[in-house]
């Protein structure tokens, strides 16, 4: 896989066979509407299919599938034992077709095929595993008594599980959610983005193939005022999570308070700032990780280092050197293993990425990039875009772009700088350069975000919680941590004779 051409990457995708359907109860269903939306391939604008579009009544038989099959029994009251070694064979079957989910996130939203293929579709393999994998050392707790009483406290699954995905990672974004919601034994009705729906509903197929029970696992694609809504209104949905823009995820909140008070757990947008200091000695390093921390994944990605402060000593330099690395990094076609960058997902998030672009020719310096592409005539594509001595208070540093779009703002001193990247509505991630321990623990110690990371950016692995403060949300995804959205604490009292 890793040595194959575009030719190769353009014959598979050409032999695809696309689910299109939603997946309730165990099969592929239409919607009882009959309605349909066309997926797109934001790289070519050719209709990949025409979605099943899932409204009320299709999310009513998904929760009723999903509530009859935790009811029952199959899977949530299971030994662990078997819990584990299904998802196991899941995660085998990921890697079987690692493939064909690289080519259907990359088709669907413009992603690099070779980064679906070696960080996407292994890295969702390797969550189901791990998550398999701790199913069973994840123990109960008997509290301390006075004799005669037993108090057991146990962690018990929820019930339905509604999981409502972005489009940036599809695959990844519904293993994130899906993986640890089964492992606890929860019954999941999954609506994938509808710019992105067509690996989970493969992966749906899988998971009834590695031995989930019909029922258990169920994907209603449609659009968010539909079938979003209507997970989040469900009076027998036990549990909302949500990842996505601030904005939706606020509003999932009010269907909580508008329905049965489910728990929500939102993991929303970001601004995350890079902090590079003059005492880092290696800017290369530092210049390498800025351009991947806003460029990979055309900058789609919610996590993204789009806020560079850089101390004012060495910003000329530094500049200078991410100049050169956005000129390396031209978009191209996905299925090509030589492109560097992809496609922005739809017309829609294009227009708006060129917004933001164009509004800030008029106030800050652009040096490099700016500009909407196509390739050979067809297609999204935005150019990796850096803008210098952009203010603090510019659009370009405060709002979301959801682009491969940098703003580089200079600091004189430290104070200044972990002020201004304090001063943000979002706390999802952070990243800081400095070669002196004591400037990187105060300086990691004062940053209002959710992961910090220290000469490199966006670390993240199954073992670390991720997810942000303030208004990116108090969601967490990964880690055993993660357990914690999807049970509940049950104690059980036993009055014995002594």
């Amino acid at each position: 896989m890793l040595d194959y051409t575009k030719a190769d990457w353009t014959k598979r995708a050409a032999g695809l066979t696309l689910r299109h359907q939603a997946f309730i109860g165990g099969k592929f269903v239409d919607a009882a509407s009959g309605e349909t939306f066309q997926s797109i391939n934001p790289a070519t604008d050719a209709v990949l299919a025409d979605v099943a579009a899932c409204g009320l009544e299709d999310v009513n038989r998904a929760v009723a599938s999903g509530r009859a099959a935790f009811e029952a029994g199959v899977w949530s009251r299971t030994d662990p034992a078997h819990r584990k070694a299904v998802l196991l064979k899941l995660a085998d079957l990921i890697r079987a077709n690692l493939e064909e989910f690289a080519l259907l996130d990359s088709l669907d939203m413009g992603k690099l095929v070779t980064d679906a293929a070696t960080i996407d579709a292994p890295g969702s393999a390797h969550f189901f595993q791990w998550y398999a994998e701790a199913i069973d050392k994840i123990y109960d707790e008997v509290a301390p008594t006075a004799p005669g009483d037993l108090a057991i406290v146990s962690r018990v699954p929820l019930g339905v599980v509604g999981a409502v995905t972005p489009w940036n990672f599809p695959l990844d974004m519904a293993t994130w959610k899906a993986a640890a919601a089964l492992a606890a034994g929860n019954s999941v009705v999954l609506k994938p983005a509808e710019q992105s729906p067509l690996s989970a509903l493969r992966l749906a197929e899988l998971a009834v193939e590695a031995g989930v029970p019909d029922g258990v696992f169920n994907v209603v694609p449609g659009f968010g005022h539909t079938a979003g809504q209507a997970l989040g209104l469900h009076m027998d949905v036990d549990c909302l999570a949500f990842t996505g823009s601030t904005a939706i995820g606020k509003k999932f909140m009010e269907y909580s308070g508008q329905s049965n008070l489910k728990q929500v757990w939102p993991e929303t947008g970001g601004k995350s700032p890079n902090l590079v200091f003059a005492d880092c000695e290696n800017l290369d390093a530092a210049a390498d990780m800025a351009a991947f921390g806003i460029f990979f994944n055309q900058g789609e990605v919610c996590s993204a280092n789009s806020r560079l402060y850089v101390d004012r000593s060495i910003q000329a330099e530094l500049v200078e050197k991410l100049i050169a690395r956005a000129q390396g990094m031209q978009p191209g076609d996905p299925l090509d293993p030589a492109s560097k960058m992809g496609a922005i997902v739809d017309r829609k998030q294009t227009e708006g990425v060129m917004k933001f672009v164009d509004a800030g020719k008029q106030t800050a310096n652009l040096v490099a990039g700016g500009e909407q592409v196509q390739i050979g005539g067809k297609g999204c594509f935005v150019q990796p875009t850096i803008f210098d001595d952009v203010h603090h208070d510019d659009p370009l540093a405060r709002d979301e772009i959801f682009g491969p779009v940098l703003s580089v703002i200079p600091f004189d001193k430290e104070e200044d700088a972990v002020r201004m990247a304090n001063d943000s509505v979002y706390g999802l991630a952070a990243s800081v350069w400095t070669d002196n321990l004591s400037r990187a623990l105060r300086v990691s110690d004062r940053l209002m975000a959710g992961t910090v990371s220290v000469n490199t950016v966006d670390a993240l692995s199954a073992m670390t919680p991720f997810g942000g403060m303030k208004q990116s949300g108090f969601g967490r995804d990964l880690s055993l941590h993660s357990f914690d959205k999807y049970t509940a604490l049950k104690t059980t009292w036993i009055k014995y004779a002594t």
